[in-house]
């Protein structure tokens, strides 16, 4: 796949480092000169310096044979005009950080797949897990949550099957067992000590269910 990625802050230098490790094709942009130096240093990737916002600058980076845009800077403005060009371009996939959830319904009206302010999501996450210090939450989507929990030894529910567990709201996905063994859960699954949980809740959920 080919990848443009606009900014290289923490969460574009991330992006570039998934996206190679997954053997894509990686051009980035951003206006210092200096960033573009450092992840050539790391990577065997495109950095070109310049103005995103700017034609030439895309049809250098290659945006007529992009199968993916990402814009990941701290300015809205700019990611959404990038976007916006990326998508005159016919992008097939074209995704950028809101900085500011207010500008939200901007991105949305481009077409473009938006992932809400970074810093309020690690807060968000920070803030559950002192709520729930058992739980790993994996996802928080309409209706609900996506999580994992271990089943720790000695935990009451270990040793009984699923359809034994009185739990409401719950939908069990899947269950990791000790060894990396993955089970498609069904209602006479025995559950064991060090079981790993994938679960979706449509409500908040409680330690008390899993833990010790």
């Amino acid at each position: 796949m080919y990848i443009i990625i606009v900014g290289l802050g923490g969460i574009g230098r991330s992006l570039v480092k998934q996206a190679v490790e997954h053997g894509n094709n990686v051009v980035v942009i951003d206006h210092e000169e200096a960033r573009c130096s450092e992840i050539l240093e790391h990577y065997d990737i495109l950095a070109i310096t310049g103005n995103a916002t700017d034609k030439s600058t895309l049809e250098e980076a290659g945006i007529d044979r992009t199968d993916a845009f990402v814009a990941t800077t701290s300015d809205d403005a700019v990611n959404l005009m990038t976007c916006w060009l990326a998508k005159r371009f016919h992008v097939p996939t074209v995704v950028a950080i809101v900085n500011q959830s207010a500008h939200a319904e901007f991105f949305k009206e481009v077409g473009v797949r938006i992932s809400e302010n970074p810093d309020d999501l690690v807060a968000s996450r920070l803030y559950y897990w002192t709520e729930n210090p058992q739980l790993q939450q994996l996802a928080s989507i309409p209706g609900g949550s996506i999580f994992e929990i271990v089943a720790d030894e000695g935990a009451p529910i270990v040793g009984h099957e699923i359809h034994e567990l009185k739990v409401k709201d719950f939908v069990f996905i899947a269950i990791r067992r000790v060894g990396g063994s993955l089970i498609i859960p069904s209602g006479n699954v025995r559950i064991q000590a060090g079981d790993t949980f994938t679960v979706f809740t449509k409500k908040r959920p409680r330690t008390t269910a899993c833990g010790s």
